[in-house]
């Protein structure tokens, strides 16, 4: 069996270390290209005046700036994150929120104000606990005894082709990363629905609903194929498996990474298919 808390410190430090810095780096064309998944989970939420949210994984703020809007005067919304870097972003940008703060917070053990929220919320930022069951029992008591739960997570890998065909592209060039289990933290950990309703229900919760939702992604954010080969090469497992690798291996990876994209190239866009689930649930 795995050291769960070992996984959970190095997704932690990950985060506060390289990824946090890449994140920060490809803000603006990260969140451009993942914007409508915030539009769609925000609008499952149901987000209403009045209420207090707590963004799970808020990163540089961006979904945690939209639900301080919905929630207006009388609201509170609280941006969590383990990582110093991005939480920094996210604080500058919401300076001007004065129902929002940032905490940088382990979801997986912060002590959350009891039984004060009406909806944990979060885009991508539920799939990294060690303990996920844990993380989530933990996070149930901060909700009140009518809250609610709405997060988007990635479905299996087959059907991100947006990340895995260009992980196999630089896979030509470098070693594979460490095989990883089917419960191990990861973007793809909560794909399975069987999982992520044993996590829920062993934390608390009813049985939850998925919505399954199809996107495309313009890796190019309609500037090029350029764009959208720096884009594969700094986000995504690919940027992990490139890491310490010299220029020239980089350069080969970048070869390949154009002859992979170029057909999926329309005009300045380069369209690739992504899934991801809308997972609903509340206090059982």
């Amino acid at each position: 069996m795995p050291d769960t808390t070992q996984l959970h410190t190095d997704q932690v430090e990950y985060w506060n270390g390289v990824g946090g810095a890449r994140w920060v780096s490809n803000q603006k064309r990260t969140e451009g290209m993942i914007s409508e998944v915030a539009d769609i989970a925000i609008l499952r939420a149901a987000v209403q005046p009045g209420e207090t949210v707590i963004d799970i994984g808020c990163g540089c703020g961006g979904t945690t700036i939209e639900i301080a809007k919905l929630i207006g005067p009388t609201g509170h919304v609280i941006g969590a994150d383990v990582s110093a870097p991005i939480l920094a972003v996210a604080s500058d940008r919401l300076a001007g929120y004065s129902n929002a703060k940032t905490i940088l917070a382990d979801a997986a053990t912060y002590d959350f104000p009891p039984a004060a929220a009406d909806l944990l919320f979060s885009r991508f930022g539920v799939m990294f606990f060690g303990d996920p069951t844990s993380a989530f029992a933990n996070m149930r008591k901060a909700l009140k005894h009518t809250g609610r739960v709405v997060f988007a997570c990635w479905r299996p890998p087959a059907e991100n082709p947006w990340m895995i065909a260009p992980l196999e592209a630089t896979y030509r060039h470098v070693p594979p990363l460490p095989q990883l289990g089917p419960e191990d933290p990861s973007p793809f950990s909560f794909g399975n629905q069987e999982r992520v309703t044993r996590i829920l229900t062993g934390a608390g919760f009813k049985t939850p609903s998925f919505e399954a939702v199809n996107l495309t992604f313009d890796l190019a954010g309609g500037k090029g194929l350029d764009s959208a080969v720096d884009c594969a090469l700094q986000l995504g497992p690919s940027s992990r498996a490139l890491e310490g690798q010299p220029p020239e291996v980089r350069d080969a990876v970048a070869i390949s990474m154009r002859e992979l994209l170029a057909g999926y190239s329309e005009g300045d866009s380069v369209k690739m298919q992504a899934a991801i689930w809308i997972v609903s649930t509340a206090i059982a």
